[in-house]
């Protein structure tokens, strides 16, 4: 038996506990129970965005239904942990702790709009970046095809513009269970 890890056992416990370390330094440690919801997020929203960079592959992640679908994953399942663990006193999350009764016409009406368009902006934001960036990586691609022996600066812009691709996907998964946990840190802590 091997007393040394893989490198692939090496880097799934690596991966592993970066997106731990995600949830635990974002959520708080109470949040570690919905570590597999975080990290099966992180890993379809990242497999889908990386999965574009392949030749004839398909970026399911660019198309708003499945990223909205996601979206309202989260925040229905979000939203029930918080009804669940705080009955209806999760509905303070609507009026800040501390805040004057008088600014209550005004700031409950703002913080319900700004809960229901959670998860508009967690889709929408991913949905966007993935098909943007993978447009104009296929026009510029389409450049570098026209202009055949001419083609060589389109084809190093295309290098450049994969490997911003890349990082991008790699950012946009992390934002995506990033901005997740933050709202599971609501529905946890009410604020």
């Amino acid at each position: 038996s091997r007393l040394l890890p893989s490198v692939g056992q090496a880097c799934a416990e690596m991966y592993y506990k970066f997106v731990r370390n995600l949830v635990q330094d974002t959520a708080g440690i109470e949040a570690l129970r919905y570590l597999p919801l975080i990290f099966t997020l992180f890993t379809f929203v990242l497999l889908g965005n990386l999965l574009g960079m392949l030749p004839y592959a398909f970026t399911f992640t660019s198309h708003i239904v499945v990223t909205l679908a996601l979206a309202l994953l989260v925040f229905v399942t979000v939203t029930i942990i918080g009804l669940v663990r705080h009955g209806l006193h999760f509905f303070h999350l609507f009026f800040p702790e501390g805040a004057p009764l008088i600014l209550a016409p005004v700031l409950v009406p703002i913080e319900i709009f700004y809960y229901f368009v959670r998860p508009m902006s967690l889709s929408v934001r991913l949905f966007a970046n993935m098909l943007v960036g993978h447009i104009l990586l296929k026009v510029v691609l389409g450049f570098v095809v026209a202009l055949g022996a001419f083609g060589v600066l389109p084809f190093v812009f295309t290098l450049l513009l994969i490997g911003f691709e890349v990082f991008v996907a790699l950012i946009q998964a992390y934002i995506f269970a990033l901005l997740t946990c933050i709202y599971l840190k609501d529905a946890i802590h009410l604020h």
